[in-house]
């Protein structure tokens, strides 16, 4: 009898273990983290922003941690493959998503097709690097600031049009809200990337556009064409003598930014130790000399719980612009 109970006493223990889930495990499983190399998924090409911030943040991180942090590029799709990749992955982690605004928030915002939400299927580890896109004009165009702009445009409603990087991109956004604001009245041309953008805008073909931070500094440097506003609230660090669009009298809070996720339900523990980690690698100087370099500032270490509400409320600006302007794209 006495054995009987000894087996029923061990069943149970076994069932209790089965049915607590992953947090039963959680202890011996995070003691071991990492003892294998993690994959980062980074939803953009290589050499793009999103690519280089995080191949220098991977190289830090697996310092940092003791082991190789893989970076993989799975571009397209709006993001939608690679963030794809990430949310269905085994919430061990061993695979982590780096990437920006653009695709985590924006279009979530505006593509019909989107099978992820980002307030629900990705789990906010830390936001690395924030910035502000760029209002450009040709060099000839008659405007110094956005104040001139709006003058000129309302003066000459539908005779100007302005261009961005995608249907529905931020600049795309921005620029509806704008229009909103002031009234200006211009038409909208979607080109098939920023290189594209610029070499129109340098050629004179298109007169006003949005670019990110990063792309149009050889041409600004070169007085091909400028700059007369940054999305945002701060400065961009590679623009100083550029005034924000706060600054200018359009407070829009609402900034571009690259971040990194983890699958929804990755152990706490973990999730905290690389948030920890990145935060630490945030402050080192080499990292915040790239960030400047490609014209972002580090932001302020924020709580994972921070970040949490930076994707939410910015999901919700989006939202609502892409609804007052009707914008919205099937595929």
């Amino acid at each position: 009898m006495a054995s009987v109970r000894r087996l029923l006493a061990s069943l149970s223990l076994t069932v209790a273990a089965l049915c607590g889930g992953p947090q039963s495990f959680a202890g011996p499983l995070v003691g071991k983290w990492p003892d294998r190399p993690i994959h980062m998924i980074v939803p953009a090409s290589a050499g793009s922003g999103s690519d280089v911030m995080a191949r220098a943040m991977a190289q830090r991180l697996g310092h940092a941690l003791g082991q190789s942090v893989v970076v993989e590029n799975k571009p397209g799709a709006s993001g939608m493959i690679g963030t794809n990749a990430v949310v269905k992955a085994a919430p061990d982690g061993y695979t982590l998503l780096y990437t920006n605004a653009s695709f985590a928030v924006v279009a979530p915002a505006v593509i019909r097709s989107i099978t992820f939400d980002p307030t629900r299927d990705l789990l906010p580890i830390a936001q690395t690097a924030a910035g502000g896109v760029l209002l450009i004009v040709n060099k000839d165009l008659p405007v110094s600031n956005l104040r001139e702009l709006v003058e000129l445009v309302k003066a000459n409603p539908g005779q100007y049009t302005y261009g961005t990087w995608a249907n529905g991109s931020s600049g795309n956004l921005m620029m509806e809200w704008l229009k909103t604001k002031t009234g200006m009245k211009m038409s909208h041309v979607a080109y098939r990337s920023v290189p594209q953008l610029l070499a129109e805008m340098s050629a004179g073909v298109l007169k006003i556009g949005w670019a990110d931070p990063v792309a149009p500094l050889p041409l600004l440097r070169s007085e091909r064409i400028r700059c007369i506003a940054v999305s945002g609230n701060v400065r961009a660090p590679q623009l100083l003598d550029v005034p924000t669009l706060g600054e200018q009298g359009f407070q829009f809070d609402t900034v571009g930014w690259f971040g990194m996720f983890a699958p929804p339900g990755t152990d706490a523990a973990i999730v905290a130790r690389l948030a920890d980690e990145v935060n630490k690698i945030q402050g080192s100087e080499g990292l915040k000399e790239l960030m400047k370099n490609m014209n972002f500032e580090p932001p302020p270490v924020k709580t994972q719980k921070q970040f949490r509400d930076i994707v939410a409320t910015d999901l919700n600006v989006w939202k609502q612009i892409a609804t007052s302007s009707d914008i919205k794209i099937e595929n």
